[in-house]
């Protein structure tokens, strides 16, 4: 379904994104189990890009855990450290005199943001269905359909047949769950848990290896509703005749106050007794119930909290509720397969693999199983659709999902690579709308972040450090080592960017150019000369959490940050142009600064150096699992295999020392380096390890471990690399294909210049390429040493068999 918000954001997509097509049908497009969920990365989700549930299939009782994408800690804040303008030139002179561990105390006693940390994403609660009466759950299985976008769990009790099903609607804006008893009835009290705090030391999220065969959970099992998990702020309480309602308040976190109240919303409709009774819903002989979620916040912008959840999810339920459930059902698969549909992908022979999807992550690393792979990017697919739609918040470090209101990392946006990655596979995907709340986080930020530019740096324009939160908080947090690095901002750019560069409109482009040119802005007032001469360098910065000496990350001129202000500076100089921009002086300024940055080196070692200075092999962690320095030659393209083949190899003797190992997101990143610089084998070692249960959790999520969704989105954009890549003004077919896949199809992939491509291989061979574009358009497609120039027909349409 195309929201009015949506044609406004993305003009050009309105047409594609109403396309259904049936290629989805033709795959095997299912998670599933033979057993209930156990711990929190068992469950499986579902969420329509605002709400978010995790779907455990237990038969006792049920627990369905809800997120809302806006239930985030405290409230609006300004973070910015007002001793800060004053230290800068000394942390500089400090810097200069190669003083880092002195630079880095007192940017830690004067720079660092007020308060030091950023606001947690919370979660929403959890539903819990107590079921009377079950005496056993035979011929048990729980799956998601990402074709459908639907949750089931189906199971028998002697000759009652039980099925559920769940899906978040993003048409009609609430989870629905529907229960069916087939050969007898249901008798259930259903309740709610406020949000908790949750332990993520426990072996469930330390990323080891599940069991092949995990036992099955006891059929009664049942989670207890303590006393003191009913804190006095939160109101529970009958709403009519078949409703609960629930309304609380959002947790204070590092001194800033709880601002924001919540409401969530549960309605029975169904054919037995229903009756609300005190904190519970008691639903009695019935067959068919179906239960409507709605969950809001008072948030309606990072400064405003003066919303009306209770309004909001009285009338969102109320009008799910005027709706037969058949209607939801196929208006909710309508508006997901619009979008998922469009891309469809088969490696290998395409049997259905007859194992639960447990057992296939268990064994990923032991038995080729290519369909895993195909699997992985649908399941991404579906993720980033399900976590980021227009109108909602971008996808953060869960995604949308989070069972407490203490997630690992604060469940925030840690934008010196995660949130980035989240998004690397939304245009090749063909899921480019998933884009625009990552668009108006940037608005938001080019506000708050022109105060941080201003009241920290004396500069005009725009940026943010390598963290920001609901609020939209810019300034450096958590200390010199992880947040004194100012290329957050223009990193993120490069999302809006890529947008235009595989959809190319002019309205859309308008519209980014004020974020573009205020990026650039901050970068053309703080950078400074390189006392040895060397270039314009950014300091103080750091190259993102690692070490250069013992302790100290603190440095001028990061390789990283070269490199990401040399795209941005590129991108704004092409949009200046592109639209006729009159600032004339402003692009000769841009343009001759850009020329002065400093440039890539190679190192003693014939690494690509980390730093100005070779550092490199004395760094104290040599597998560390940032690899900020190879931005340049992916997500980037500066370094590139046709172009620069030198700063190639020694980008691979960089990541030979770093190892092909990490954290998930790390080695995600790492498999999408080794696949750009065309090393196809390398990138499917790589990937067997990704897939492999000690960085898939059964649920499919990355393991960080604990859980961060960034490993799922870079690993689904690297695989679709390994077919199709799209750089230097060409499409390269199977430029890494690796030969455990020796046949497969790929359709409706993306590629940049308004370019959509279907393709065959077998024999490890392309054997049919067809383009989809502007009539006439000239699309310059490689393949192994082979060149050519394809001109799109008149219905923009061209065809190469191999």
């Amino acid at each position: 379904m195309i929201t009015a918000g949506l044609a406004m954001a993305f003009p050009g997509l309105a047409r594609a994104a109403v396309q259904a097509t049936t290629r989805g049908a033709q795959e095997s497009l299912s998670l599933w189990y033979e057993q209930a969920a156990g711990p929190w990365v068992e469950a499986l989700p579902v969420g329509n890009g605002r709400l978010g549930a995790m779907c455990f299939g237990r038969v006792a009782q049920e627990r369905i855990q809800l997120n809302e994408d806006t239930l985030f800690a405290g409230g609006p804040y300004d973070p910015n450290n007002p001793r800060s303008l004053a230290a800068l030139p000394r942390v500089r002179a400090l810097i200069d005199d190669g003083r880092f561990a002195e630079a880095a105390d007192l940017i830690s006693s004067s720079m660092m943001g007020l308060p030091k940390t950023q606001m947690p994403y919370g979660a929403a609660g959890d539903l819990l269905l107590d079921f009377q009466g079950a005496t056993e759950a035979a011929a048990y299985r729980r799956w998601l359909d990402l074709d459908t976008a639907i949750a089931s769990t189906r199971f028998s009790d002697g000759k009652v047949q039980y099925k559920r099903e769940v899906f978040a609607s993003a048409p009609d804006q609430v989870i629905v769950i529907r229960l069916v008893a087939t050969g007898g009835v249901m008798n259930f009290d259903l309740g709610y848990r406020h949000p908790r705090e949750t332990s993520y030391g426990s072996t469930d999220y330390t990323g080891a290896k599940v069991e092949t065969a995990a036992p099955p959970m006891p059929w009664d099992y049942r989670e207890p509703l303590r006393a003191d998990e009913r804190p006095s702020s939160l109101s529970l309480r009958a709403d009519g005749a078949d409703a609960l309602l629930i309304e609380g308040r959002n947790v204070a976190a590092a001194g800033i106050p709880s601002a924001l109240r919540y409401a969530v919303r549960v309605q029975a409709l169904g054919d037995g007794a229903i009756t609300p009774r005190g904190d519970r819903i008691e639903v009695r002989d019935a067959t068919t119930v179906t239960l409507l979620v709605a969950a809001a916040t008072s948030y309606i912008n990072y400064a405003d909290v003066g919303g009306d959840p209770v309004g909001m999810v009285r009338a969102q339920t109320a009008a799910a509720a005027a709706k037969p459930y058949a209607r939801l059902r196929s208006g909710h698969v309508h508006a997901h397969q619009a979008l998922f549909r469009r891309l469809s992908l088969r490696i290998g022979a395409g049997a259905a693999d007859p194992r639960p999807t447990n057992r296939r992550i268990a064994l990923a690393e032991q038995q080729p199983d290519p369909g895993l792979a195909a699997l992985y990017v649908q399941y991404g697919r579906y993720l980033l659709l399900s976590s980021s739609r227009p109108g909602g918040q971008p996808a953060n470090l869960q995604g949308l999902w989070n069972e407490g209101t203490n997630p690992p990392w604060g469940g925030k946006y840690t934008i010196n690579i995660n949130t980035q990655m989240n998004y690397w596979p939304a245009q090749s995907a063909n899921i480019a709308e998933c884009v625009e709340p990552l668009l108006r986080m940037v608005e938001d930020l080019s506000v708050t972040g022109a105060v941080t530019a201003s009241k920290g740096y004396g500069a005009r324009g725009w940026m943010a450090h390598h963290n920001t939160d609901l609020w939209r908080a810019t300034a450096p947090i958590d200390g010199p080592l992880w947040g004194m690095w100012p290329c957050g901002g223009a990193w993120l750019c490069q999302a809006l960017w890529d947008h235009y560069d595989y959809h190319p409109d002019p309205v859309y482009l308008r519209r980014i150019y004020p974020l573009l040119k205020g990026a650039s802005l901050f970068f053309v007032d703080t950078l400074v000369e390189d006392p040895q001469g060397r270039g314009l360098v950014t300091s103080p910065s750091i190259s993102p959490e690692n070490e250069h000496h013992k302790g100290v990350a603190t440095c001028a001129g990061p390789a990283m940050d070269r490199q990401i202000i040399r795209d941005l500076f590129g991108w704004t100089l092409t949009a200046h142009a592109l639209l006729n921009d009159s600032d004339a002086a402003f692009a000769a300024e841009l343009a001759a600064k850009r020329a002065r940055l400093a440039a890539d080196r190679v190192g003693a070692q014939g690494q690509l150096q980390e730093w100005l200075e070779d550092w490199d092999a004395g760094a104290p962690e040599q597998q560390h699992r940032h690899v900020s320095h190879l931005y340049g030659v992916y997500p980037s393209e500066q370094i590139n295999v046709r172009d620069t083949p030198a700063l190639i190899a020694a980008a691979k003797v960089t990541l030979n020392t770093r190892g092909d190992k990490s954290t998930g997101w790390a080695t995600a990143w790492r498999l999408a380096l080794w696949t750009r610089m065309g090393e196809g084998e390398r990138a499917y070692g790589i990937l067997q390890g990704l897939l492999g249960p000690e960085r898939t959790y059964p649920n499919m999520f990355d393991a960080h471990p604990p859980f961060q969704i960034d490993g799922n989105f870079g690993g689904t954009a690297a695989i679709l690399e390994m077919l199709v890549q799209s750089w230097g003004g060409e499409v390269r077919v199977l430029a890494a294909l690796p030969k455990a896949w020796p046949e497969g199809a790929l359709r409706g992939v993306r590629a940049r210049g308004g370019v959509e491509l279907d393709l065959d291989w077998a024999d490890g061979q392309l054997k049919l390429l067809q383009l989809r574009g502007k009539p006439g358009q000239v699309v310059k497609v490689r393949y192994g040493e082979r060149l050519t120039g394809m001109k799109l027909d008149g219905k923009g349409s061209a065809t190469l068999r191999g």
